[in-house]
């Protein structure tokens, strides 16, 4: 679909980029010609994925452990890029979620999310657009949203909240499972097993399915396109008015299970970060 060298010259920062969708977009901007800028708040693993993309694709990757909810240490790490020439593009992509009844949700667990979606998003945006400004050079944004943004997300409200905080900077994309949002959405499920059940397509959506939109967004050919949510989701959204929806059903137990079973995931995750 696109031409070899079409992100010659191009340098990127992809926030999230050591897993995932982070990871998957980022690969593909490398494999184009881009330099490529990732940060997650396990330094360990942007490092491994860095090593990873660079001897499945040649390049340069660079690796950062930064978390975004940090203002000072978003802007430090954009310094640090900038000092050796600006970036043409960034990529919005960290994200945190975990699926909770309203009335069950601590100022805790809603600032956990809203730190990162809303906050850290602004924070990143920012650093690399005022520097963006001052150098009188320009780049593109593309910011990894949500379907909910547009028909409210029941069982995910700092979620919802904090990507439309932001929405009309970003795009929004459909059930892409990954293993941080497939654990805490979808406790005890399969990945992407709940997409299929309602998506008009029948399937979740693919990696590479992203991976171009994202490159289309961040290419040259589209400038004029500026400000829009453009929704990758199958039509699910369309069709059943939002996503989490069905887990109206769930009695208390289930809704305990899955709480605990987000809480040793997030522990787990905490443990990696510290070693």
């Amino acid at each position: 679909m696109f031409k070899d060298g079409l992100f010659s010259g191009k340098r990127i920062l992809v926030t999230g980029g050591g897993t995932g969708l982070g990871k998957a977009m980022s690969e593909r901007f490398l494999s184009l010609g881009a330099e490529i800028f990732i940060c997650g708040r396990r330094k360990q693993v942007c490092e491994a994925t860095a090593d990873e993309l660079m001897k499945a694709q040649g390049g340069k990757v660079h690796a950062f452990g930064v978390d975004i909810r940090d203002a000072g240490a978003v802007d430090a790490m954009v310094e640090e890029i900038f000092a050796s020439g600006p970036l043409t593009g960034l990529v919005n992509n960290a994200a945190g979620n975990f699926i909770s009844r309203t009335q069950d949700l601590s100022p805790r667990g809603f600032d956990a999310i809203a730190n990162i979606v809303m906050h850290g998003t602004f924070y990143v945006t920012h650093a690399v657009g005022k520097r963006w400004i001052a150098g009188k050079s320009k780049g593109s944004v593309v910011s990894i949203a949500v379907t909910w943004v547009r028909n409210g997300g029941p069982f995910v409200v700092p979620s919802a909240m904090s990507k439309a905080a932001i929405h009309a900077m970003t795009m929004s994309t459909g059930e892409i499972p990954t293993e941080g949002m497939s654990k805490r959405l979808n406790p005890g499920e399969d990945p992407g097993a709940r997409s299929a059940r309602v998506n008009p397509m029948g399937r979740s959506g693919r990696m590479e399915e992203l991976q171009n939109l994202a490159t289309f967004l961040m290419s040259d050919g589209c400038d004029w396109l500026t400000g829009e949510l453009i929704a990758m989701d199958g039509g699910q959204a369309l069709a059943t008015g939002g996503n989490f929806y069905a887990l109206r059903e769930w009695s208390d137990a289930q809704w305990q299970a899955a709480r605990d079973s987000i809480k040793a995931l997030n522990e787990r995750d905490r443990a990696q970060r510290s070693a």
